[in-house]
């Protein structure tokens, strides 16, 4: 009896015993699984930590790089000199820099890329590759970088504008006072100002002096736009203003250029004064005062005539008739050089008047600087002396026209008879004068100045316009005869009377060479690339 109860306590334990084993290998083999899991887990979260601090560091060098270019809108190359010839798909680099964290340690390093759009254009494409230094994760992000220029408007300006019913508006425009805009418009209608007091002569009689909102428009006109129904959605007031005073620096920035591209003249261009320097030799990017003694004188200068197969010729101005009927009777020029190659740079810096046309068209990209900045007395003018034509108008040919005074287009660039088109193609800028067809004859100051009304006489001005004064290719006077001005209904008017001013939109972010900015360099786009090079 004792000895089956004993069997029996014997064959129950050993039941139990598998059932333990079984249970501590079930604990066991779960407890494996729970910590696989938790390491699987641990190592996505590291990976994850050390992708995002990549990302983190590719995003500083996109950052980087757009503070560089704010300080440097020409350099492509980090600095540097090299590579000479860029990378055809990526651009100039690789550039790598170390990545510190906010306590000095080293976490990484980014490697720069940096592709410049070209032809004049303020974009480049910069690619950035962070790469952690504790994992070797890496990524890489794509932008691009752009900066805007004053060809980035159809027309801006420091003082008032008003667009009459008959007149429309294309492309962006801004004035830093204020805008009365009766007339149509396609694009921003911006003001710095949220209210202005209306200035005399750019508004009906009735409503100058008055105070008027940034942009407005008169609620009587109703024809061709409607002002009490016509859309203002992009009428935007007040925004920051346009700050015309860096034009300055943007000449003395071309004038270095200008004396840098050529070896005779390339040592003054590091001059701490190299923008008051004026000297004598003349350059394929330089021309000299005419008169060594520093007398100056509105008739006198260059003309520039800019070719189709991209050189220019170039006449000394001695004398200037605005009477009269073609640019080539009422200058006394010489020619002195011919089919002259612009240098790679683009530029050419005037330290005298200008007068410009084209022959009969220009293939290439050029900016035409006049300026006499080492004198606080005398302010030079570029003249339009006759059409000004890029030979294509798809953002491969630009003309830039920068005066340090006014740009002028003159009596007689236009036929005087008969019927014609007359163009101009260019971004004009005008740094404290104005961008004017004039009123009155220089020669002779009381005498109005030639008028034309007929349907098949036009002008076309096509390009972008930025002047620190006025703006205008007609003139409306009185019912009285004023010299050459001619009878349009019942007022006299000097001027193309159909004339429109179109807005060339490749200028937007591919200005003329060394064009002056409005602003600093933006991200214009961002995106994540999933290859590297």
């Amino acid at each position: 009896m004792k000895r089956s109860k004993i069997i029996q306590r014997l064959e129950q334990q050993g039941l139990i015993l598998p059932s333990v084993i079984s249970a501590v290998l079930a604990f066991t083999i779960l407890s494996m699984a729970v910590l696989t899991v938790i390491q699987s887990n641990l190592s996505i979260v590291t990976r994850n930590i050390e992708s995002q601090r990549a990302f983190n560091i590719a995003e500083a060098g996109a950052n980087y790089y757009l503070w560089h270019l704010s300080h440097a809108p020409q350099d492509f190359k980090n600095g540097k000199t090299t590579p000479v010839t860029p990378d055809a798909n990526l651009g100039f680099g690789p550039y790598v820099h170390d990545y510190f964290d906010d306590n000095g340690k080293k976490t990484g390093t980014y490697t720069l890329w940096i592709k410049p759009d070209g032809n004049g254009s303020t974009i480049a494409t910069v690619r950035s590759i962070g790469q952690s230094q504790s994992s070797g994760v890496k990524r890489t992000i794509e932008v691009k970088i752009g900066a805007t220029s004053f060809a980035s408007y159809g027309l801006v300006s420091d003082d008032a504008f008003w667009f009459g019913n008959t007149e429309a508006a294309d492309g962006p425009v801004h004035s830093n006072v204020g805008i009365l805009m009766d007339g149509s418009s396609n694009g921003d209608v911006t003001s710095t100002n949220s209210t202005y007091t209306v200035p005399s002569g750019l508004a009906p009689s009735s409503l100058q002096g008055t105070t008027q909102p940034g942009v407005w428009c008169q609620t009587t006109i109703t024809t061709p736009v409607n002002c009490n129904t016509r859309d203002k959605s992009d009428w935007r007031y007040p925004v920051p203003a346009v700050d015309f005073n860096q034009v300055s620096s943007a000449l003395c920035n071309i004038k270095k250029k200008a004396f840098a591209a050529v070896a005779s003249t390339s040592s003054i261009a590091n001059q701490a004064n190299a923008c008051s320097q004026v000297p004598t030799t003349r350059t394929a990017s330089y021309l000299p005062q005419r008169s060594t003694t520093g007398s100056y004188s509105l008739t006198n200068g260059y003309m520039i005539e800019l070719n189709t197969n991209g050189t220019y010729n170039l006449y000394t101005v001695a004398g200037e008739n605005d009477q009269a009927t073609a640019y080539a009777a009422a200058l006394t020029e010489t020619l002195i050089a011919s089919n002259v190659t612009p240098v790679s740079d683009g530029v050419i810096f005037a330290e005298d008047n200008v007068w410009v046309r084209t022959n009969p068209s220009f293939s290439g990209r050029i900016t035409i600087a006049s300026g006499r900045l080492a004198s606080s007395t005398t302010s030079t003018n570029i003249v339009i002396a006759d059409d000004i034509i890029y030979s294509t108008k798809n953002g491969a040919d630009a003309i830039g026209l920068i005066a340090e005074n006014s740009v002028i287009l003159a009596p007689y660039a236009m036929p005087q008879t008969g019927s014609f088109n007359f163009e101009v193609n260019a971004a004009i800028l005008a740094m404290n004068g104005d961008v004017i067809y004039p009123l009155f004859y220089r020669t002779n100051s009381t005498r109005c100045t030639r008028g034309w009304t007929a349907a098949n006489q036009t002008y076309t001005f096509y390009g972008s316009i930025a002047t620190r004064q006025s703006w205008t290719w007609t003139w409306s006077l009185g019912s009285s005869p004023c010299g050459n001005a001619v009878l349009n209904g019942t007022t006299y008017m000097t001027g193309i009377l159909n004339n429109a001013t179109r807005y060339d939109t490749n200028l937007e972010y591919a200005p003329p060479p060394s064009y002056p900015l409005t602003s600093g360099h933006n991200i214009l786009s961002w995106r994540e690339v999933l290859t590297t090079p």
